[in-house]
Protein backbone atom coordinates (compact mmCIF):
# COMPACT_ATOMS: atom_id res chain seq x y z
CA UNK A 1 0.00 0.00 0.00
CA UNK A 2 1.42 3.31 -1.20
CA UNK A 3 0.14 6.27 1.21
CA UNK A 4 0.10 9.49 -1.09
CA UNK A 5 -0.39 12.01 2.02
CA UNK A 6 -2.83 14.99 0.66
CA UNK A 7 -1.27 18.38 2.82
CA UNK A 8 -3.46 21.27 2.84
CA UNK A 9 -0.43 22.78 5.78
CA UNK A 10 -3.30 23.34 8.47
CA UNK A 11 -3.31 21.44 11.90
CA UNK A 12 -5.20 18.41 10.68
CA UNK A 13 -2.96 17.28 7.88
CA UNK A 14 -0.06 18.36 10.04
CA UNK A 15 -0.95 16.33 12.91
CA UNK A 16 -1.38 12.96 9.87
CA UNK A 17 2.15 13.00 8.93
CA UNK A 18 3.23 13.41 12.26
CA UNK A 19 1.54 10.21 13.69
CA UNK A 20 1.99 8.15 10.58
CA UNK A 21 5.64 8.54 11.20
CA UNK A 22 5.24 8.02 14.63
CA UNK A 23 3.74 4.84 14.09
CA UNK A 24 5.79 3.71 11.76
CA UNK A 25 3.39 3.93 8.67
CA UNK A 26 5.73 4.32 5.22
CA UNK A 27 4.80 7.30 3.35
CA UNK A 28 4.86 7.34 -0.42
CA UNK A 29 4.65 10.84 -0.83
CA UNK A 30 2.70 13.71 0.55
CA UNK A 31 1.11 16.92 -1.54
CA UNK A 32 0.33 20.26 -1.22
CA UNK A 33 -2.09 21.81 -3.49
CA UNK A 34 -0.99 25.59 -4.07
CA UNK A 35 -3.93 27.82 -4.98
CA UNK A 36 -1.76 30.67 -4.60
CA UNK A 37 -4.10 32.13 -2.38
CA UNK A 38 -2.57 31.38 1.08
CA UNK A 39 -1.59 32.81 4.00
CA UNK A 40 2.59 33.93 3.90
CA UNK A 41 2.69 31.61 6.97
CA UNK A 42 1.46 28.47 5.50
CA UNK A 43 4.12 28.36 2.76
CA UNK A 44 6.65 29.38 5.68
CA UNK A 45 5.21 25.94 7.49
CA UNK A 46 5.09 23.70 4.80
CA UNK A 47 9.10 24.07 4.18
CA UNK A 48 9.50 23.79 7.99
CA UNK A 49 7.60 20.29 7.97
CA UNK A 50 9.53 19.74 5.46
CA UNK A 51 12.76 19.99 7.56
CA UNK A 52 11.64 18.79 10.40
CA UNK A 53 9.95 15.19 9.01
CA UNK A 54 12.77 14.58 6.00
CA UNK A 55 9.48 14.57 3.96
CA UNK A 56 9.37 15.87 0.82
CA UNK A 57 5.87 17.73 0.22
CA UNK A 58 5.32 18.09 -3.66
CA UNK A 59 3.67 21.19 -4.41
CA UNK A 60 0.78 20.96 -6.98
CA UNK A 61 -0.80 23.67 -9.32
CA UNK A 62 -4.28 24.15 -11.21
CA UNK A 63 -4.73 24.09 -14.78
CA UNK A 64 -4.98 27.78 -14.66
CA UNK A 65 -4.16 30.26 -11.99
CA UNK A 66 -7.35 30.48 -9.40
CA UNK A 67 -7.24 34.13 -10.39
CA UNK A 68 -8.29 33.16 -13.69
CA UNK A 69 -11.04 31.27 -12.62
CA UNK A 70 -12.44 33.61 -10.38
CA UNK A 71 -12.71 36.39 -12.67
CA UNK A 72 -11.77 35.37 -16.41
CA UNK A 73 -12.79 31.91 -17.24
CA UNK A 74 -15.71 31.72 -19.99
CA UNK A 75 -18.59 29.66 -18.34
CA UNK A 76 -20.42 27.62 -20.38
CA UNK A 77 -24.41 27.08 -19.56
CA UNK A 78 -25.00 23.46 -19.39
CA UNK A 79 -28.57 23.82 -20.18
CA UNK A 80 -31.52 26.51 -21.20
CA UNK A 81 -31.13 29.20 -23.96
CA UNK A 82 -27.69 29.15 -23.76
CA UNK A 83 -26.66 26.33 -23.59
CA UNK A 84 -23.11 25.38 -24.59
CA UNK A 85 -22.34 28.79 -25.40
CA UNK A 86 -20.54 31.34 -22.77
CA UNK A 87 -23.14 32.53 -20.26
CA UNK A 88 -20.59 34.43 -18.06
CA UNK A 89 -16.97 35.36 -17.16
CA UNK A 90 -15.26 33.78 -14.33
CA UNK A 91 -16.52 31.78 -11.67
CA UNK A 92 -16.63 34.42 -9.50
CA UNK A 93 -15.97 33.91 -5.41
CA UNK A 94 -16.44 30.13 -3.87
CA UNK A 95 -19.57 29.45 -1.88
CA UNK A 96 -20.34 26.27 0.08
CA UNK A 97 -22.94 25.43 -3.38
CA UNK A 98 -20.11 26.77 -5.81
CA UNK A 99 -17.04 25.01 -4.87
CA UNK A 100 -15.31 25.07 -7.81
CA UNK A 101 -12.32 25.59 -5.73
CA UNK A 102 -12.49 22.52 -3.83
CA UNK A 103 -13.24 20.45 -7.27
CA UNK A 104 -10.66 21.59 -9.06
CA UNK A 105 -8.03 20.84 -5.93
CA UNK A 106 -9.60 17.03 -5.57
CA UNK A 107 -9.49 16.98 -9.53
CA UNK A 108 -5.44 17.94 -9.90
CA UNK A 109 -4.83 15.64 -6.63
CA UNK A 110 -6.27 12.92 -8.09
CA UNK A 111 -4.06 12.92 -11.61
CA UNK A 112 -0.85 13.24 -9.24
CA UNK A 113 -2.49 9.81 -7.13
CA UNK A 114 -3.95 7.72 -9.85
CA UNK A 115 -0.94 6.37 -11.62
CA UNK A 116 0.66 5.18 -8.73
CA UNK A 117 0.65 1.74 -7.86
CA UNK A 118 -1.63 0.38 -5.04
CA UNK A 119 -2.02 4.32 -3.78
CA UNK A 120 -4.14 5.11 -1.35
CA UNK A 121 -5.28 8.83 -0.71
CA UNK A 122 -4.46 9.59 3.15
CA UNK A 123 -6.55 12.40 3.72
CA UNK A 124 -6.44 14.97 7.60
CA UNK A 125 -9.86 14.79 8.44
CA UNK A 126 -10.28 14.12 12.47
CA UNK A 127 -12.49 11.99 14.40
CA UNK A 128 -14.59 14.47 15.07
CA UNK A 129 -15.20 16.13 11.93
CA UNK A 130 -17.40 13.22 10.55
CA UNK A 131 -19.41 15.62 8.69
CA UNK A 132 -16.80 16.84 6.43
CA UNK A 133 -15.53 13.82 5.30
CA UNK A 134 -16.03 14.07 1.67
CA UNK A 135 -13.38 12.29 -0.88
CA UNK A 136 -13.72 10.94 -4.29
CA UNK A 137 -14.61 7.46 -4.32
CA UNK A 138 -12.83 6.71 -7.45
CA UNK A 139 -9.74 6.72 -5.64
CA UNK A 140 -8.58 4.56 -2.58
CA UNK A 141 -8.69 6.64 0.88
CA UNK A 142 -8.11 6.81 4.45
CA UNK A 143 -8.56 8.47 6.90
CA UNK A 144 -5.52 8.11 9.09
CA UNK A 145 -6.83 10.63 11.72
CA UNK A 146 -10.06 9.61 12.18
CA UNK A 147 -8.34 5.76 12.40
CA UNK A 148 -6.51 7.15 15.57
CA UNK A 149 -9.42 8.69 17.06
CA UNK A 150 -7.50 12.06 17.11
CA UNK A 151 -9.94 15.05 17.40
CA UNK A 152 -9.02 18.68 15.74
CA UNK A 153 -8.13 19.65 19.84
CA UNK A 154 -5.64 17.07 19.94
CA UNK A 155 -4.17 17.80 16.67
CA UNK A 156 -3.53 21.54 17.21
CA UNK A 157 -2.07 20.28 20.64
CA UNK A 158 0.42 17.50 18.61
CA UNK A 159 1.47 20.04 16.24
CA UNK A 160 2.31 22.22 19.25
CA UNK A 161 4.07 20.06 21.07
CA UNK A 162 6.14 19.56 17.71
CA UNK A 163 6.97 23.43 17.78
CA UNK A 164 4.91 24.17 15.04
CA UNK A 165 2.74 27.33 15.27
CA UNK A 166 1.53 29.22 12.27
CA UNK A 167 2.73 32.59 13.35
CA UNK A 168 -0.28 32.78 15.31
CA UNK A 169 -2.99 31.83 12.44
CA UNK A 170 -4.95 29.09 14.35
CA UNK A 171 -4.84 32.45 17.39
CA UNK A 172 -6.93 34.37 14.87
CA UNK A 173 -8.77 31.23 12.26
CA UNK A 174 -10.89 28.38 13.13
CA UNK A 175 -8.95 27.15 10.40
CA UNK A 176 -5.75 27.88 7.90
CA UNK A 177 -7.34 27.86 5.17
CA UNK A 178 -7.46 30.30 2.24
CA UNK A 179 -6.72 33.95 2.76
CA UNK A 180 -10.02 35.16 0.93
CA UNK A 181 -12.07 31.95 1.83
CA UNK A 182 -15.46 33.02 1.94
CA UNK A 183 -17.09 30.35 4.00
CA UNK A 184 -14.91 32.12 7.29
CA UNK A 185 -16.79 33.26 9.68
CA UNK A 186 -17.71 37.09 10.08
CA UNK A 187 -15.69 37.91 12.85
CA UNK A 188 -12.38 36.13 11.52
CA UNK A 189 -13.00 38.69 8.22
CA UNK A 190 -12.84 41.14 10.69
CA UNK A 191 -9.77 40.20 12.09
CA UNK A 192 -8.54 39.58 8.71
CA UNK A 193 -8.75 42.96 7.47
CA UNK A 194 -7.59 44.45 10.79
CA UNK A 195 -4.62 41.95 11.64
CA UNK A 196 -3.91 41.38 7.91
CA UNK A 197 -4.22 44.75 5.93
CA UNK A 198 -2.39 43.84 2.93
CA UNK A 199 -4.43 40.57 2.11
CA UNK A 200 -7.58 42.45 2.90
CA UNK A 201 -6.80 44.93 0.41
CA UNK A 202 -5.35 42.12 -2.40
CA UNK A 203 -8.89 40.91 -1.69
CA UNK A 204 -10.78 44.13 -2.42
CA UNK A 205 -8.93 43.99 -6.02
CA UNK A 206 -10.02 40.75 -6.42
CA UNK A 207 -13.33 41.92 -5.56
CA UNK A 208 -13.20 44.12 -8.04
CA UNK A 209 -11.98 42.73 -10.97
CA UNK A 210 -15.03 40.33 -10.80
CA UNK A 211 -17.38 40.85 -13.73
CA UNK A 212 -21.03 40.49 -12.35
CA UNK A 213 -19.93 39.88 -8.65
CA UNK A 214 -22.49 37.57 -7.59
CA UNK A 215 -21.11 37.98 -3.89
CA UNK A 216 -18.49 36.66 -1.68
CA UNK A 217 -20.69 36.29 1.41
CA UNK A 218 -24.23 35.51 0.32
CA UNK A 219 -25.02 38.48 -1.90
CA UNK A 220 -22.51 40.74 -0.24
CA UNK A 221 -19.33 41.85 -2.10
CA UNK A 222 -15.72 42.19 0.14
CA UNK A 223 -16.57 45.64 -0.66
CA UNK A 224 -19.90 45.80 0.92
CA UNK A 225 -18.14 43.83 3.69
CA UNK A 226 -15.30 46.81 3.74
CA UNK A 227 -18.33 49.13 3.76
CA UNK A 228 -19.88 47.87 7.35
CA UNK A 229 -16.43 47.37 9.06
CA UNK A 230 -16.10 50.79 8.00
CA UNK A 231 -19.18 51.62 9.91
CA UNK A 232 -18.84 49.51 12.89
CA UNK A 233 -15.08 51.05 13.64
CA UNK A 234 -16.72 54.63 12.69
CA UNK A 235 -19.32 53.52 15.67
CA UNK A 236 -16.60 52.31 18.19
CA UNK A 237 -14.99 55.60 18.31
CA UNK A 238 -17.79 57.57 18.61
CA UNK A 239 -18.71 55.14 21.59
CA UNK A 240 -14.94 55.56 23.16
CA UNK A 241 -14.59 59.27 23.01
Amino acid sequence: MNNVLSMSGGKDSTCMMLEMLERGESIHSAVFFDTCWEFPSMYEHIEKLEEYTGVKIWHLHSRFPFDYWLTARPVIARDGPKKGQVHRIGNGWPSLTRRWCTREKIDTINLYVKPIENAVSCIGYAADEKDRQFCDEKIPHRFPLVEYGITEKQALGICKSHGFDWNGLYDHFSRASCFCCPLKRLGELRVLRHEYTDLWQRMLEMDESIPNNRGFRADKTVHDLENRFTGEDRQEVMRLS
